[in-house]
């Protein structure tokens, strides 16, 4: 396969980071990849060593504050900004895949970005892949420190608080928890308007999932400890699409693109993908 990474520049003008995957001979189709909170996008090349082999192309981007990307390490002033972002990448993706289907795949803060931009731009896409979507919380917040936040999200939104997270839930694979304990481009912060941000555009998107109008295909983990797979399945069951397909690993945890047995994962993609290509 080809790799080739760059940056470009979001609408307010934050610079951010990319990288891209194409494989040898014309692709059948474009993944156009957003990562989850506190990670980056080189930590999908198990994503990446599947589907490019097999004919895709892969782009992904670093999120605003997160890994090569600017700003400051787990902050937005407004969630619309992780949008406008996606939109920008979108576009970058199509100038460099013409006439080709960009299918948009989001994993876990991801996934709530995809699925709210797919209901903010009906119609526009082939198709919607949510990937442990971080719909609703399943880690337990403690109700001081989401006080805190509520309250601090208005007088000093940058206000930084630690997430807690702890890297043996993303994965029963060792190598795995190793890695991303030990990669110097993930972060474990995140601000007190980020937090209420994400919490809105939680209700929102849940809110407004009726409204989506492209087929839509939901993987989650159904062990996960970090986003709720009851949100998924909300999202899914108030999806009113004749084209929506759902699959529930159980005893997985969060990342099932990391997961001891995510072959299985990645040929449900696979195969959902070869029905629209």
């Amino acid at each position: 396969m080809q790799h080739t990474e760059g940056k470009f520049n979001a609408s307010d003008g934050q610079e951010l980071y990319y990288q891209a995957w194409r494989p040898e001979g014309e692709p059948k189709a474009a993944l156009a990849v957003v990562h989850g909170y506190g990670e980056h996008s080189g930590r999908y090349l198990n994503l990446v060593n599947y589907f490019a082999p097999r004919g895709y192309a892969l782009y992904a981007y670093d999120l605003r504050g997160h890994g090569q990307s600017a700003g400051q390490r787990g902050h937005i002033h407004r969630f619309n900004e992780y949008l406008s972002d996606t939109d920008t990448f979108l576009k970058l993706v199509r100038e460099r895949e013409p006439n080709r289907q960009v299918f948009l795949l989001g994993h876990s803060l991801g996934g709530l970005i995809v699925s709210a931009y797919a209901e903010e731009h009906p119609g526009e896409l082939p198709g919607l892949i949510m990937s442990s979507a971080f719909l609703q919380f399943k880690i337990k917040v403690p109700g001081w420190k989401a006080a805190v936040a509520r309250v601090m999200s208005a007088l000093n939104p940058t206000m930084t608080m630690p997430n807690d997270l702890p890297a043996s839930w993303l994965s029963h694979d060792p190598a795995i928890v190793a890695a991303y304990d030990t990669d110097p481009l993930n972060h474990h912060v995140a601000t007190a308007r980020w937090f209420t941000e994400v919490l809105a555009a939680q209700t929102r998107t849940l809110d407004r999932a009726s409204e989506l109008q492209i087929p839509v295909l939901a993987l989650y983990a159904g062990d996960d400890l970090i986003g709720d797979p009851a949100g998924s399945a909300l999202f899914f069951e108030r999806a009113q699409l004749a084209d929506k397909t759902q699959h529930r690993y159980d005893g997985y945890y969060h990342e099932t693109f990391n997961e001891v047995e995510k072959e299985i994962v990645f040929r449900d993609l696979e195969a959902w993908l070869a029905g629209r290509v």
